[in-house]
């Protein structure tokens, strides 16, 4: 088998790994994969808002479930790590879950879409931004952005600080996609650039200047008489 080849099954299989494990922890809140090649086998990491729900009683889900991914997909000694979201609200993958679940109860979408702009930006990111993509007033597909703080779209500061979530509302009138982006509040923007030692200088010493005299009323001339009033 050629090295494309190889590549391209590879990525398929992640593919359908990442398909098959958000729906099989849709019930936990999926909030994210990561998938490590070790020399002892395969390292599957889960993030999950309710991570109990996952593992089950003395970890019998997830030794059923780490079966199924050896069956199904043939990895090598598939070890399953699950981890618990700290903050649910700053991870983009399940703010999209939640808003595509919002949605499908019925919710009108600038509703919807305002009030997951609203709880991202109170938990405390610097910026984020809520795309909804489909049928969502009409037989015609239209695409609606909500967007609030600093948010950015190319270049080394998304692969480093920005958060990207996708899902799935499936409505009476069609799916819609749920696009949901979250620049983290610790991020550094290359343009953002700090002297050092500036803020340490003392504030230099206010000038006190002599204070300004009134130029003293001219004495009336001897003999003259004094002004008259009018």
């Amino acid at each position: 088998m050629s090295a494309e080849r190889k590549v391209i099954q590879e990525a398929t299989r992640r593919v359908l790994l990442k398909d098959f494990l958000v729906h099989e922890s849709a019930r936990a809140g999926f909030g994210g994969l990561e998938i490590t090649r070790t020399p002892m086998g395969t390292r599957v990491t889960l993030v999950c808002e309710r991570p109990g729900i996952l593992i089950g009683h003395r970890g019998e889900l997830i030794k059923r479930l780490t079966e199924d991914i050896h069956e199904r997909f043939q990895l090598d000694n598939p070890q399953i790590e699950v981890q618990e979201e700290r903050q649910p609200s700053l991870n983009a993958q399940l703010m999209s879950e939640k808003l595509a679940s919002t949605l499908e109860r019925g919710w009108h979408f600038r509703r919807a879409g305002h009030s997951t702009v609203r709880r991202i930006m109170e938990a405390g990111a610097r910026g984020t931004q809520v795309i909804l993509s489909g049928k969502l007033t009409g037989e015609r597909h239209r695409t609606e952005r909500f967007k609030a703080g600093t948010i950015k779209y190319c270049g080394e500061a998304v692969n480093l600080w920005v958060d990207k979530g996708f899902y799935q509302a499936r409505l009476k009138p069609g799916v819609i996609g749920v696009s949901v982006w979250i620049m983290r509040a610790n991020s550094k923007l290359p343009d953002e650039i700090v002297v050092k030692g500036v803020e340490n200088r003392p504030a230099p010493a206010p000038v006190e200047l002599p204070p300004v005299e009134e130029p003293a009323a001219a004495a009336p001339a001897e003999g003259a008489s004094p002004p008259e009033a009018v």
